[in-house]
């Protein structure tokens, strides 16, 4: 210790002064009183060095003390549960013009994911539609995602819980931002129909560093079998809420990301029974492919997506309704750029669809959309799209225009 040596040096130095200054040779003690004086200064010197060790010792433990909670957050040996929580969610609102004549906040979602460790972790979403949830009122909440995750091998997870089905374009990913139009397409929507969740185990990952896949074992649809609405796919989602479990479905998907800025899927899926035991047996099997790209062309990027569709009911039931087959597609080019206030975008689309196309009669409806995103920030947008409707003979034609404000975070 440096001020133990300072001590110890000090009071040397005192005793040869005392002993050899000349000055104070007459008065000097005998050798039995500078015996004791040494004595007494060495006691003193041992004191003032104990206290001095136990000084370091507190200061270092303290130092240790606060490393420790620096480190961990917290008092705790754990990092707090916080650290591994991440919060996220979307939302947006809509005026659609011509007969409709609306405004409405069409969802809010909220999202959470927790991670229990490096392997396991947690993901959950829950949504309020049309802003009033209720009796009475034209919302509601949904859960459309609670499931966990486990990692299993450096590109394979396992997945077992409530979850999105893996097809089309806009079932997994349809935050406002990251697509055009202010309301989702009628093919995904009406064929499809996104968005879609059910309650299964799963398998994804990389079957190499173009191939991606998705497998999923999970509970299925349960269409209406009487009525306007009789084994229309999108009246059958039951959106995990007490549904029946009698027949479940199968679904697997292969994507290919083998070139910048284009993903092309295939998904099939095949369900048991759609009718869940409650009518004449429907196996059903849906196909569809898409191509999502986009590519650099002058001061900004040009992007195309396009998505075929296709269901088969196997039953005389469905077959007696034309609802056997159902089937639609959609094209979408677009341009988009940087300005010094932000993203601009224009895009046309067009679409197909048909819920009645075992049948002969005209039930087929399309629509060309056309407009313009402009993006303040990457997770803001707004949007602004004029439609023109064409509808089979007894079918609503809405020509309209529509404006939107989305978010994401």
């Amino acid at each position: 210790m440096h001020m133990n040596r300072i001590i110890k040096t000090g009071a040397l130095g005192l005793s040869f002064a005392l002993l050899s200054g000349p000055a104070f040779a007459d008065d000097l003690p005998s050798r039995e009183e500078m015996w004791q004086m040494i004595q007494a200064q060495q006691a003193q010197i041992n004191e003032l060095t104990s206290k001095l060790e136990d000084t370091d010792e507190k200061v270092e433990a303290t130092g240790e003390v606060v490393e420790e909670i620096a480190s961990n957050g917290g008092g705790s040996s754990e990092p707090g549960w916080w650290q591994r929580t991440s919060l996220g969610g979307y939302g947006e609102l809509h005026y659609n013009g011509g007969d409709k004549d609306e405004v409405d906040f069409h969802r809010f979602v909220l999202f959470i994911a927790h991670e229990f460790t490096d392997n396991v972790r947690m993901f959950a979403e829950l949504e309020l539609e049309h802003a009033l949830a209720g009796e009475g009122q034209p919302g509601e909440v949904e859960l459309e995602q609670a499931f966990l995750e486990f990692d299993i091998a450096e590109f394979h997870s396992l997945t077992a819980g409530v979850q999105l089905i893996p097809v089309g374009i806009l079932n997994e990913t349809h935050e406002p931002p990251t697509f055009y139009g202010v309301e989702r397409n009628e093919v995904e929507k009406n064929i499809i129909p996104t968005t879609w969740w059910e309650a299964g185990i799963g398998a994804h990952g990389q079957l190499s560093n173009e191939f991606g896949y998705n497998v999923m074992y999970h509970s299925g649809l349960q269409v209406p079998t009487t009525g306007a609405n009789a084994f229309k796919i999108r009246n059958g989602r039951q959106k995990v809420a007490e549904a029946r479990a009698a027949d479940g479905a199968v679904t697997g998907r292969i994507q290919w990301t083998g070139m910048p800025g284009v993903e092309v899927g295939v998904t099939a899926q095949h369900q048991f029974d759609v009718t869940q035991g409650t009518a004449e047996e429907t196996p059903a099997t849906l196909l569809e492919a898409h191509i999502d790209a986009s590519m650099a062309v002058g001061p900004g990027k040009l992007g195309f997506r396009a998505l075929a569709a296709f269901w088969d009911l196997d039953s005389n039931a469905a077959a007696a309704v034309g609802r056997d087959e159902q089937s639609g597609w959609y094209v979408e080019p677009s341009y988009r750029f940087a300005t010094d206030i932000g993203d601009l975008g224009f895009f046309v689309q067009y679409a197909e669809w048909d819920n009645n196309a075992g049948d002969n009669t005209d039930s087929k409806f399309s629509q060309t959309r056309f407009g313009a995103n402009f993006w303040p920030t990457p997770d803001t947008v707004l949007k602004a799209d004029y439609q023109i409707d064409s509808a089979p003979t007894g079918g609503t034609e809405d020509n309209r225009v529509n404006l939107g404000v989305g978010f994401q975070f």
